[in-house]
């Protein structure tokens, strides 16, 4: 009788204890379902992406920005900020995002499309007046009547 008692018990427990599992496993632990704490994957579609001519941003310095895609289709942007760089201004304002890294920002995502060099063998190449910038883009302070752009590459 003991016996099978203490196989009741156990089996009792092991059930609350796979339910609890369970639970943790579908909600973090933190009572948040799993997929809220995980970023949204970023893709090569424009789903997030601006529109063209757009004005982005409020504040006393302004610049333009081209952006061109793997098809080489454009978009412009003027953008307005309070910002000291290039970078922190489209960070700040969603039109950039990336990874740092031993040279400083990794720009991998550009107006919602994402380049990936390890698939596809393209990056975001950027540049200062037409030519390609000698500094990157988290370090490249704003400087008025330049012309900043991004190229698929």
């Amino acid at each position: 009788m003991q016996m099978k008692c203490g196989k009741k018990a156990l089996s009792g427990i092991l059930c609350m204890t796979l339910i609890v599992a369970m639970a943790c496993y579908t909600t973090g632990c933190n009572g948040k379902a799993e997929n809220e704490n995980v970023a949204p994957a970023q893709t090569e579609t424009k789903e997030d992406a601006k529109a063209d001519g757009s004005i982005l941003g409020e504040g006393e310095k302004e610049f333009s920005l081209t952006v061109t895609d793997k098809e080489g289709e454009k978009t412009q942007f003027e953008i307005h900020t309070d910002q000291e760089t290039v970078g922190d201004a489209l960070t700040e304002l969603g039109v950039i995002e990336g990874e740092d890294g031993e040279y400083g920002l990794y720009v991998t995502t550009v107006n919602g499309v994402t380049a990936d060099f390890e698939k596809d063998g393209v990056y975001w190449a950027f540049y200062i007046n037409g030519e390609y910038a000698q500094t990157g883009v988290d370090v490249t302070p704003i400087t008025e009547g330049d012309e900043y752009s991004f190229q698929m590459e």
